[in-house]
């Protein structure tokens, strides 16, 4: 009978959003700003293949030898991660990722290595351990993996995820992870076993325009002050509940024109009065200005245009 191993087509547990919390039945550890990864390790290769089952393998040349790291034949989950000045670089790593030139793979893998974070181990000396407790399966991967500069063992801690977050917060990280100590490992189910808590930054923005899909909104045009300039904060699409869409639709009733504010690639852009003011959350800015991870919290009628500015 053929072992997962060898199929090699798994596919990995996913996780749903939540608060922080305190908990004796879990254990945190850092939500890293990278790639999910499954990694494949036999005697004598190395094979890694993406979250949707792409064998990564060529990409990162650097990672070629982790297998040497194993002490046993296994299947290690886990995410691949750049880092700039010690903390996770996900635009680093998407750069890399997007390479298809041998040359420059090689180049890159010598000028910005990456490196393999494991946090799980589901297949372990010929054996499916995917129905072991979550705590279990961390004391079997501890005792099969050596930490190298290439590949790492993901450490925790127990009960205290409040004061985890805080740090991850404070470190300008992206937030924690959170997991049932008896989870199972459950292929492609978002569990609430497995909770990831995201770090996530706040500003207002001036309601600058929609586009319409069936009806209902489908991008926001945000802006906000320079100085005395409004200027494209970027768009979003995320979070417009009921009670805004119909909101923002009724503004534009008598509030609309057709000059456009921004000169932005959109089309069938209604554009607004600069008036309206929402609140966004998202992850961190991008070099180029642009945010991450974006949802729209809510609309907010005790602030002014004027007093949404660009945050420095």
């Amino acid at each position: 009978m053929t072992n997962i191993f060898n199929k090699k087509n798994i596919k990995p547990m996913l996780l749903r959003e939540a608060d922080p919390f305190n908990d004796e039945n879990f254990i945190f550890e850092l939500k890293l700003d990278g790639i999910r990864c499954l990694a494949y390790l036999d005697n004598n290769k190395t094979i890694l293949r993406n979250k949707r089952n792409k064998d990564v393998t060529i990409t990162y040349p650097e990672l070629k030898n982790i297998h040497k790291q194993a002490n046993k034949k296994c299947i290690i989950d886990g995410e691949l991660i750049a880092l700039t000045n010690n903390k996770p670089d996900f635009f680093k790593l998407q750069r890399r990722s997007l390479l298809g030139n041998k040359l420059k793979i090689k180049y890159t893998a010598r000028l910005n290595p990456i490196q393999f974070v494991a946090y799980d181990i589901i297949f372990f000396d010929d054996e499916n351990i995917m129905n072991l407790p979550l705590i279990k399966r961390k004391e079997i991967l501890e005792n099969n993996i050596k930490d190298s500069k290439r590949i790492v063992k993901s450490r925790f801690i127990e009960k205290k995820g409040i004061d985890f977050f805080e740090l991850a917060k404070k470190e300008g990280l992206e937030g924690i992870i959170a997991k049932r100590k008896d989870s199972l490992y459950r292929e492609k189910v978002r569990s609430y076993d497995w909770l990831k808590i995201k770090v996530m930054q706040e500003e207002d923005v001036v309601i600058c325009g929609f586009t319409l899909k069936k009806g209902k909104i489908k991008d926001l045009i945000l802006g906000q002050y320079d100085d005395k300039e409004l200027v494209y904060t970027g768009k979003i699409y995320f979070g417009i509940s009921r009670f805004d869409n119909k909101t923002i639709k009724n503004f534009a009733k008598n509030n609309s024109f057709e000059k456009p504010i921004f000169n932005i690639k959109k089309k069938n852009v209604t554009w607004l009065k600069p008036e309206l003011v929402g609140t966004i959350k998202y992850m961190h800015k991008t070099k180029s200005g642009g945010l991450r991870q974006p949802v729209f919290k809510g609309l907010r009628d005790d602030k002014q245009a004027k007093d949404c500015v660009v945050r420095k």
